[in-house]
């Protein structure tokens, strides 16, 4: 709970939406040029990083959290060579249950999409994975771990199955 509401400390509220017949309010996170900078490498260029949060009206918890980034690939030595590649990552959030007075989601549903950027809409092409998820039990000051551990990862993968990568 600490970790998203320090995320979405610098967030605007966007409006409102339903999510699982639930009312919530919408907040919105983006990137700052300097941060996208810092993310970016050679012949990699992050353009463009936004996350929105859904957060129940009634409750005040997390239920949707959409992550989307927009990155410029450099494919050769000419200016034009680049392709532009969008990763979103929506989450739905479910099932919370108080774990030592802390509310903790408990199950949710995760779907990663890659989608390449051509220049015609013929060409675009996208991979989606969908993950259903469930926590069993939940553990807080495990000897070793650090937050480090806790930071989301994002797979996508391409027509290979062995071709997974993590983001």
């Amino acid at each position: 709970p600490k970790t998203t509401a320090n995320m979405f400390a610098g967030s605007v509220c966007v409006g409102e939406k339903a999510v699982n017949e639930e009312e919530c309010f919408v907040l919105k996170l983006e990137t700052q040029p300097s941060g996208l900078k810092s993310r970016s490498k050679r012949g990699m260029e992050t353009v463009k990083h936004t996350v929105w949060g859904c957060f129940s009206q009634r409750t005040g918890l997390l239920v949707q959290l959409e992550d989307t980034y927009l990155v410029r690939i450099k494919t050769g030595p000419e200016e034009e060579d680049v392709v532009l590649w969008e990763t979103t990552s929506e989450t739905m959030i479910q099932d919370y249950k108080s774990v030592d007075g802390i509310q903790i989601a408990h199950k949710g549903r995760t779907r990663v999409s890659l989608l390449r950027l051509d220049e015609s809409l013929e060409s675009h092409s996208k991979t989606t994975m969908e993950e259903s998820w469930e926590i069993e039990e939940v553990g807080f000051n495990v000897k070793g771990l650090s937050s480090d551990f806790f930071l989301p990862c994002l797979l996508y993968t391409s027509d290979a199955a062995d071709d997974m990568q993590c983001v």
